[in-house]
């Protein structure tokens, strides 16, 4: 097959809430446009896009993906995305690419919450937007309610091309205002006649295209000056200013269809072709460091991965989009992130599970190709010389953590490949080795992403993975000023070890005086790794402890440090005073020194009012009004301290400040407080004090579980 040039390239994204049929409407455009002879189903399972063993189970998208069709001369690159927020780094990574995003409204549903937080995702990327009110043939379907929702949640740039005739069970018909014509579908659907606008029918339709007539006149000095003086345009000038206005988010067409019924798919890919826009008519992409790449076929290539799944016996399966140039087989580039050269042996276009062969693909184009060596999600790939870089994919943050145990000791190392090479597929699965916690800690969008990734390190590598609540990053520091002192005195024949530490130990904070009594001859302030500071003050005066001994103590105090006394958290905000002690001309060495200081610093820290500090989240909800009550009652079991209430659009803002400890599960909970009617986002806050009750009771665990591992 010939390579479509750029301006014959339609790249879409097919969004929206979970159920709102964009599998099914999928399913209708590739039949529609005879790219399949059959049009597969969810419950069937035969679906070309969700082809996994785990969707076809659950019923329902869980992965982007790629699909294509020809209409008419034109290319349309579909990317199917799943609706369920868990998976929300599929949409933000079809969007990406997309140049048009089609968003599918249930119109027995209306605007549902999965389809806001995607909007939100979709106005980051100013993609152009169209909506399609779906499942008109349902018997609670509601057209009026649902372009009412539409207009209120995301303005009154959302206008209506067409409307329904006979919404429900026998629904066959669809009045389009931008045709004037009527399209009356045949049973079971596909293609359908094209009749006159019934009379009760036209005035509603004369008043859309009117509508449409000064959206496309808006976009044009000369169309709108034609419009004023001719109060119409002809059916070309009409498409020059629509294609205009979508190109630059001026107004968001409204259609209709039935994706079960084969009803209305036709009639959208025919828009698609006419007036979206091609790669060519998108801003330039924005380059890594500044910059910009324009969709220029005769630029030197420019490639740029936006996908990487692994499947067995094939290996990694990279997805692309050719940002400039001409990619052919055979082609070498080099990627910019690690200098590794790749060869593209074999080029697929993709058609879900199914890849078919070509020789080449142009600017603007999506495509597939197997077994990249060194090269990922989130790299672009250039003709050596040329270190571009697209900009990255910006995955949201993560919502939820989970500490991770491998079946045995002697499945930590596989665990590990394991969680690296799932996190290659999906990056808004994060993985990290806390040295603090002692655990391998898993981020994630929520508890059904984990769930996932759970599968396919049990089905893909062998591994049973098992979550547990993670342990919390707890800081100690002290409250009040204590003297202690420590000899540490050792002999077993030869030379012995002998040091004896008097120190000063006292809460630190910014801009303290020097300490009170004590000749401080070297003060140092040190920023923690962790958090917090560290002030250690050498005082000895009359040469008690040679001053070569000085990083020894100083060495014992930070062991100390790094596995607090109450319960093994590091410390912070301290200052320690060397201010007297002993040593012998033999038996003193650093080791004995050391060993001293530990000591002291261990048992004056439990002497100066030890506070255990807690992790503090930014929390802000955002919800309907009907179930603020429900979600403020929740967050006053979680110890929460309201902030703030304020309001966003249609929602109901609650800014609050909440302990780690207490947002474990949050996304779920949340979920199903709420019927879904919420979103909330986290970020951290500050450490704060753990009130006394809780404080006992950690330091107590801490204190049995030590007794116990000795």
């Amino acid at each position: 097959m010939a390579a479509f040039t750029t301006d014959k390239i339609r790249n879409i994204a097919l969004c929206g809430h979970s159920g709102c049929g964009k599998t099914t409407f999928a399913e209708a455009m590739l039949f529609e446009a005879k790219a399949t002879n059959r049009r597969g189903t969810v419950e069937e399972g035969n679906t070309q896009s969700d082809y996994s063993a785990l969707e076809q189970q659950r019923g329902h998208s869980l992965f982007a993906s790629l699909l294509h069709c020809v209409w008419k001369n034109t290319k349309i690159n579909i990317i199917d995305t799943p609706g369920l927020d868990d998976f929300a780094g599929e949409v933000v990574t079809a969007l990406k690419v997309a140049d048009t995003a089609i968003m599918l409204l249930n119109a027995r549903s209306g605007v549902e919450v999965g389809t806001e937080l995607i909007w939100e995702h979709v106005e980051k990327n100013e993609t152009p937007t169209l909506f399609v009110v779906n499942q008109l043939d349902h018997e609670k379907a509601d057209f009026e309610l649902t372009l009412e929702q539409a207009k209120n949640r995301f303005g009154n740039r959302v206008i209506p091309f067409q409307f329904p005739v006979n919404q429900g069970p026998g629904f066959n018909a669809i009045v389009d205002a931008l045709r004037m014509v009527m399209y009356l579908f045949p049973e079971g659907g596909g293609k359908p006649e094209k009749k006159p606008i019934p009379a009760e029918h036209q005035a509603r339709a004369d008043e859309m295209h009117n509508a449409l007539v000064e959206a496309a006149a808006e976009n044009d000095d000369a169309l709108m000056e034609k419009y004023f003086e001719e109060g119409t345009l002809n059916e070309a000038e009409l498409a020059r200013g629509l294609k205009i206005g979508l190109a630059h988010r001026q107004y968001f067409p409204l259609f209709c269809a039935s994706g079960l019924n084969d009803m209305g798919s036709g009639r959208i890919m025919g828009f698609i072709r006419d007036i979206c826009p091609s790669p060519a008519d998108r801003p330039a992409a924005d380059l890594e460091g500044g910059g910009t790449k324009p969709c220029d076929p005769e630029a030197r290539t420019c490639v740029f991965i936006f996908k990487t799944t692994s499947e067995p016996k094939v290996g990694n399966i990279s997805y692309f989009k050719v940002y400039s140039g001409v990619l052919k087989a055979g082609s070498e580039l080099v990627n910019a992130d690690n200098s590794t050269s790749e060869r593209f042996t074999q080029l697929f276009e993709s058609e879900g599970k199914n890849r078919n062969q070509v020789d080449q693909l142009q600017a603007g184009d999506i495509g597939c190709t197997v077994k990249l060596k060194s090269s990922h999600t989130n790299q672009s790939l250039n003709p050596k010389g040329n270190d571009k870089k697209i900009e990255r994919i910006h995955f949201p943050p993560p919502r939820i953590r989970m500490a991770v145990v491998p079946p045995s000791k002697a499945d930590v190392e596989k665990m590990a490949h394991a969680l690296h090479a799932i996190h290659e597929e999906d990056p808004t699965l994060l993985v990290e080795q806390s040295v603090e916690l002692k655990q391998t800690i898993i981020q994630g969008q929520g508890e059904m992403h984990l769930e996932i990734v759970r599968y396919k390190a049990e089905q893909n590598f062998g591994v049973n993975l098992e979550f547990i609540e993670p342990r919390i990053p707890y800081r100690e520091t002290i409250t009040k000023e204590v003297n202690q002192d420590y000899r540490h005195k050792k002999q077993t024949g030869g030379a012995g070890q002998f040091a004896e530490v008097h120190m000063r130990i006292e809460p630190y904070y910014e801009d303290m005086p020097a300490p009170h009594n004590l000749n401080a001859k070297n003060i140092e302030v040190e920023d923690l790794k962790w958090g917090g500071k560290f002030s250690f003050v050498w005082a000895i005066v009359g040469g008690v402890i040679d001053s070569r001994f000085t990083n020894a103590i100083k060495k014992g105090i930070m062991a100390k440090m790094e596995e607090g006394p109450g319960t093994g958290s590091y410390c912070r905000d301290i200052r320690v005073s060397i201010y007297d002690g002993k040593m012998h001309d033999v038996d003193s060495n650093d080791m004995a020194f050391q060993i001293a200081s530990t000591m002291a610093f261990k048992e004056g820290f439990h002497q100066a009012g030890p506070q255990i500090m807690e992790p503090i989240y930014d929390l802000e909800v955002m919800c309907d009004a009907e179930v603020m009550g429900n979600v403020m009652g929740d967050l006053q079991t979680r110890r929460a301290i309201i902030m703030g209430m304020d309001s966003e659009g249609h929602y109901q803002v609650i800014k609050a400040r909440v302990p780690l400890k207490e947002l474990h599960k949050y996304s779920s909970s949340l979920r199903s407080l709420t019927q879904g009617k919420a979103k909330f986002k986290m970020s951290f806050a500050d450490y704060a004090p753990l009130p006394g009750d809780l404080q006992a009771k950690l330091t107590a665990e801490y204190a049995q579980s030590a007794q116990e591992e000795h």
